[in-house]
């Protein structure tokens, strides 16, 4: 980042265009920052992008990436990442829902102090909380009733809404493509952790967005225990996988005992993260174990 004052921050945001009011919203919530970001990137997931810049009044040069099928999630944020990555001009970027809002007017700015004053700062998330100022308990990165409103450095982050320092991800890689949707944010974070890098929830950071369930896509159940194979046989020491396997198997039985067709799902991408390949396997080292322990969560659970 060098000896700059502020950080040259990017915004990324995929869409699949189903959103177009959501998404018009969350761009003039970043056009209102008082920090302007560097450079906007957006991705059409799969379908075709209106022009924003002609459309709205947004701060720096805006990219429009459009690619012909839908490639989850991380496949589509990593669209964003390359081409950020040859423009080679921002030391932050910051990935936002397209349905998210920024309600508040110096988000970019506190994103841009938290880097600035922690080199080793690699991850920044946001607090996700609805229109009513509530956040869901799934959406708090600590286990147990966690306050949301009390952050720290943490072991995960949110998909939602975050920030990542461009040198991090130049030394541990882009999103896991291959996930598609659901898990990869704990491969990104356990990357992130094992290289030595911070992780901080930053409550103050607020993403409004829409309360919702990730059981409301189709394909949660099957992918949902797919990936978590396929994390587990990426990235941690061989004896903690099968506790790991073990733990979650038991919390899902007990979630969906009363709902065959779930586990039905769920168990059949747990047999397809078993058969298929998992990619790369770089597993976490024994201090890494203990400095997530540490944080709070083994990464067991």
């Amino acid at each position: 980042m060098g000896d700059r004052d502020a950080p040259r921050i990017a915004v990324a945001v995929v869409t699949m265009g189903n959103r177009p009011d959501e998404m018009d919203a969350l761009l003039e919530s970043v056009a209102k920052q008082d920090l302007a970001p560097t450079r906007i990137v957006i991705v059409g997931n799969g379908c075709p992008l209106p022009d924003y810049a002609a459309r709205l009044a947004l701060p720096g040069e805006v990219t429009l990436l459009e690619v012909d099928e839908n490639l989850g999630c991380p496949g589509g944020r990593n669209v964003a990442l390359a081409r950020l990555r040859e423009f080679g001009d921002v030391d932050i970027v910051v990935e936002l829902d397209d349905d998210g809002l920024l309600v508040d007017a110096d988000v970019l700015s506190r994103v841009a102090h938290h880097f600035a004053a922690d080199p080793r700062l690699g991850i920044v998330g946001f607090r996700i909380a609805d229109e009513h100022g509530e956040t869901q308990r799934r959406h708090v990165p600590r286990l147990g009733a966690a306050d949301p409103l009390r952050g720290g450095h943490v072991t995960g982050f949110l998909g939602g809404g975050h920030a990542f320092r461009t040198s991090m991800l130049d030394q541990i890689g882009d999103w896991p493509a291959e996930f598609f949707f659901a898990h990869e944010e704990i491969d990104m974070a356990w990357r992130a952790v094992d290289a030595g890098w911070r992780i901080l929830y930053a409550p103050e950071l607020l993403l409004q967005h829409p309360k919702t369930s990730p059981a409301r896509h189709a394909i949660y159940y099957r992918v949902n225990a797919r990936n978590r194979v396929w994390l587990v046989r990426r990235r941690l020491p061989l004896p903690l996988i099968p506790l790991h396997l073990g733990v979650w198997m038991a919390v899902t039985v007990l979630r969906n005992r009363s709902r065959p067709a779930a586990l039905r799902a769920w168990f059949g991408g747990f047999a397809e993260g078993l058969r298929e390949p998992a990619g790369e396997r770089r597993p976490m080292r024994w201090s890494t174990v203990w400095r997530l322990t540490r944080l709070g969560r083994p990464p067991v659970v």
